[in-house]
């Protein structure tokens, strides 16, 4: 089971990126909750998904502790590491963070999402270079399946484009462990 949490901005594909990975998970045969907030406003407010993958039953998709934490900005750090279970994952979106010190109690993989968005011309692609820099840092799920999924995804909803693929392994491939 992974309590999981993607946190940011509104504007960021915070809650498309959740989205993403609980359907994927479910056409994997995994057992998934999701649960959002967000302010009110369209952009710019605080936007946070909370989603749990299990093979199991879930028995609360509000964990005390998390075991990943995707952050897109570095307000959503600041405010959700502290949320982190020991031994945990945490990716963070390095376009926005200044020098960190990272608590020694987690792993921390970074991707230069922003950067990879802009270079394949598909900036609403930030959430998805963060989503393949998780399913690398956690190994939740076989990346090559995810990928195909991602692709039958966006098809199903008649927005297939080659560059969000490109943006779900670009991340993958680029996320570099920091800690």
């Amino acid at each position: 089971m992974a309590d999981i949490m993607f946190a940011g901005i509104g504007g960021q594909g915070v809650l498309t990126a959740a989205k993403i990975l609980i359907e994927i998970a479910a056409e994997h045969g995994k057992n998934v909750s999701w649960t959002s907030e967000y302010s009110a406003e369209m952009r710019g407010g605080i936007a946070l998904c909370r989603v749990v993958v299990s093979d199991e039953e879930i028995g609360s998709p509000y964990p005390d502790y998390l075991d990943v934490l995707c952050c897109m900005n570095e307000d959503a750090y600041d405010k959700y590491v502290s949320d982190m279970r020991e031994g945990g994952c945490v990716i963070i979106n390095r376009s926005v963070f200044g020098e960190k010190q990272f608590p020694k109690n987690v792993k921390v993989y970074g991707v230069d999402a922003m950067e990879i968005a802009l270079e394949l011309e598909n900036q609403r692609g930030l959430n998805l270079v963060v989503l393949g820099a998780m399913i690398r840092a956690t190994g939740m799920m076989d990346v090559n399946e995810f990928a195909d999924t991602l692709e039958a995804y966006f098809n199903k909803k008649g927005k297939a484009s080659d560059k969000n693929v490109q943006c779900f392994m670009m991340g993958y491939e680029k996320a570099e462990k920091m800690q």
